[in-house]
């Protein structure tokens, strides 16, 4: 028997789960990490080598050479292996790591013209060269004589036509980027700042984790910044992960202008371009500060030297598309395998994450007091019932005292829209989605119906569709609404809504925000946008007007989410000198959950909630995964599970269902789930990943789609 050949085995980017073998192109295979170029079908597509070895015996007939190296050992092999264990724990296709791995940039198998150089500085031929007759390039040179400038700052000068003259004849030329001139040392640190600080700098040789638990506004920033500038003075990276992209350029310019080096942003609201520039710059380590989103855990980076998390219990650090991972915990994991500190801070960690403290896997730093002249705000529970459709009278009597005394007043409501449901007032018709079991909300300001679960869309009628009555009444209440009684009853101040309805310009939410910093009175309403980790220290009242839905929700995790959006909420008001003062507007008020938030004490709180975790089995003292299925009727789904679950009947595994979701149809298919607990994540994680391969080849698999949620954040 002739000898196999040996091939470079290849992660494609297809929902398949294995890698792919292909001949070398030429004498010698293509190092791992590497980036290529693959025929894959009628396709060309990027692939990155995983490994090398002979062929298998069952694709040698079919082997293709590789069409092209593109990029040698692009990807450290460290960074590769750490993709794939994601891939296998979180159950997505190795060849769906090349998305996690590579910006849209390098996915391409065209290639992608390198963005133009973000800093220019004149050269020594500029400096002397004659502009007289062409004023335009004289106005450029006059503004870089002071130093280097941004790109976007010149172009308010000249257009980008005279800059690449300028740089064509030899004028101009690409620099790093400057950072501030003189860095601000900020304010003086408390003791329990310094021991946290002192703390993360003890371990920067080596791999520890801190749950940085600090109460709102009690200078957990401050901490991640004395802990960075310790590391950069060691010639070290630091990554600071965010939740939202709306978090990123408060960060950036307060990290700027406090450690003196420019910060890189990674997110997928940037251009190709951007992104890669940030990739790249991460790679070669001339980025030493890099703020990011989730996917920022990912990056290329050449001298890691601490990782942050901020706002770590939020749940939109868990990726919910394929490949679906959770940031925070990539995070952890990657920290340990580089041998250095990774900070997850939140004024309401994740129980998950007080569990791991409590076991000593993560060392608890406490922060438990505001820091310098700033106060927790005032709790005050406001017994709703029997208020009518109106505002409440209290509320709006507390919103205007605020006012009235200079304030500024935050109002927050979870639900976008002016009414969750337009419904007849003559025959009881409604307004639902045809593809979904779920209500239209009505979007009164654009006469619009939409659906929040598929995005479908109609115009709202101008009559009852079923017995004509032009008597159509919204049912309940969203941030629309809201907007349109503030106005009615303050109509003298400023009314500002930050949802996704209004942001929806780039920047437009960071201007707002700087508008708001002014300190003029005025009145915020706003989802979970507006109540994420934003220093408004002009805000002394802020106020929860719908925390009952959650009271009563099927999903477990309810009442977490509960606990740390109403002292997330809180945490916005009396952050400046002004002392605050907090609203929670319920029907229940003598409600369980509600009675242990009103002091105020989250870490109180999530004790509670972690003894039910603990009295009823569920995470984290188990570990759990959920076989989603969903198809266009609901049998083909039903089937899938019901095979899978025969498939992963083992020992050590315990399966529910198959169980209908909580919103039991979305976008036109049925939805339903296996519900899986075994003692812990490992042995969840290799009960499932023996078993994975089988349930692709289930005939059942092919009619219905499919995909595994480990550890998930919502039912």
């Amino acid at each position: 028997m002739p000898a196999r050949p040996q091939v470079a085995r290849v992660a494609v980017p297809v929902p398949v789960p294995r890698l792919f073998e292909y001949l070398p192109a030429g004498d010698d295979l293509p190092a791992p990490g590497s980036r290529v170029i693959v025929p894959f079908g009628r396709r060309r597509l990027v692939g990155l080598v995983v490994d090398q070895g002979p062929a298998s015996p069952e694709h040698v007939s079919a082997l293709r050479p590789i069409e092209r190296l593109a990029d040698p050992a692009l990807v450290n092999p460290a960074l590769l292996e750490l993709v794939l264990w994601c891939a296998r724990y979180y159950g997505f296709a190795p060849g769906e790591a090349v998305n996690l791995l590579l910006p849209g940039a390098l996915r391409r198998v065209r290639a992608f013209r390198p963005p133009a150089p973000s800093c220019l500085e004149l050269t020594e031929a500029g400096r002397r060269a004659d502009l007289a007759r062409a004023p335009a390039q004289a106005g450029v040179r006059a503004h870089l004589e002071a130093g280097p400038a941004e790109r976007e700052q010149l172009l308010k000068l000249a257009s980008a036509a005279v800059l690449r003259q300028m740089a064509q004849r030899g004028l101009l030329r690409a620099t790093a980027a400057t950072p501030p001139a003189d860095p601000d040392p900020g304010p003086e640190l408390n003791q329990a700042q310094r021991a946290a600080v002192a703390a993360i700098l003890g371990a920067r040789r080596r791999y520890q984790t801190f749950l940085l638990a600090g109460v709102t506004g009690s200078g957990k920033t401050e901490v991640y910044l004395q802990a960075a500038r310790g590391l950069l003075g060691r010639d070290r990276q630091v990554l600071i992960v965010v939740p939202e992209i709306g978090l990123t350029p408060q960060l950036v310019r307060r990290f700027e202008r406090r450690l003196g080096h420019r910060v890189h942003v990674y997110h997928s609201d940037l251009g190709e371009g951007e992104r890669l520039a940030c990739w790249q710059a991460a790679g070669d380590g001339s980025a030493r500060v890099i703020v990011g989103t989730r996917s920022a855990v990912f990056l290329p980076l050449r001298r890691p030297g601490l990782f942050v998390v901020d706002e770590e219990h939020d749940a939109s650090l868990k990726q919910a598309e394929t490949p679906r991972y959770h940031g925070r915990d990539v995070a952890v994991l990657r920290a340990r395998r580089c041998g250095i500190p990774v900070v997850l801070g939140s004024a309401t960690p994740a129980l998950e994450s007080l569990h791991n403290a409590r076991t000593g896997r993560y060392r608890k730093l406490v922060l438990g007091q505001r820091a310098g002249l700033a106060r927790q705000p005032r709790w005050r529970v406001i017994d709703a019932r029997g208020g009518g459709r109106g505002l409440n009278r209290q509320l709006v009597e507390t919103v205007r005292r605020h006012l009235d005394q200079g304030g500024q007043v935050l109002l927050y409501r979870n639900r976008r829209g002016y009414a969750p449901v337009l419904m007849c007032g003559e025959c009881g018709w409604q307004a639902d989605c045809e593809r979904c079991s779920a209500h239209l909300t009505w979007h009164r300001h654009r006469s619009a119906l939409q659906c929040h679960h598929c995005g479908a869309q109609r115009r709202a009628p101008a009559r009852c569709p079923d017995c004509g009555s032009p008597d159509l009444l919204g049912l309940g209440s969203g941030t629309e609404r809201l907007e349109q009684q503030i106005r009615e009853q303050l109509s003298d101040v400023p009314v500002y809504r930050v949802d996704r309805d209004t942001m929806t310009r780039r920047g437009q939410f960071d201007q707002l925000l700087a508008q708001v910093r002014a300190g003029e009175p005025c009145v915020l309403i706003g989802t979970q946008m507006l109540a994420k980790g934003h220093h408004l220290p002009g805000v002394t009242l802020a106020a929860v007007l719908d925390v009952d839905q959650a009271l009563f929700s099927a999903d477990f995790r309810a009442p977490e989410r509960l606990g740390q959006a109403v002292c997330q909420v809180a945490g916005r008001s009396g952050r400046g000198d002004t002392a605050g003062e907090f609203l929670l507007l319920t029907r229940h008020p003598e409600h369980p959950l509600l009675v242990r938030l009103r002091s105020g004490d989250y870490l109180d709180f999530a004790d509670c909630l972690l003894a039910e975790r603990r009295q009823a089995e569920l995470p984290p003292y188990t570990a759990l995964a959920l076989l989603r299925a969903e198809a266009h009727q609901p049998e083909p789904a039903r089937a899938f599970l019901d095979a899978a679950s025969r498939a992963l009947a083992v020992d050590g595994l315990s399966i529910t269902g198959p169980l209908p979701a909580v919103l039991s149809r979305r976008g036109g298919y049925w939805r339903f789930y296996l519900w899986i607990q075994a003692r812990n994540r490992t042995a969840l994680a290799a009960a499932i990943g023996k078993r994975l391969c089988m349930l692709h080849d289930l005939p059942a698999a092919r009619k219905a789609r499919w995909h595994l949620d480990m550890d998930p954040v919502n039912l």
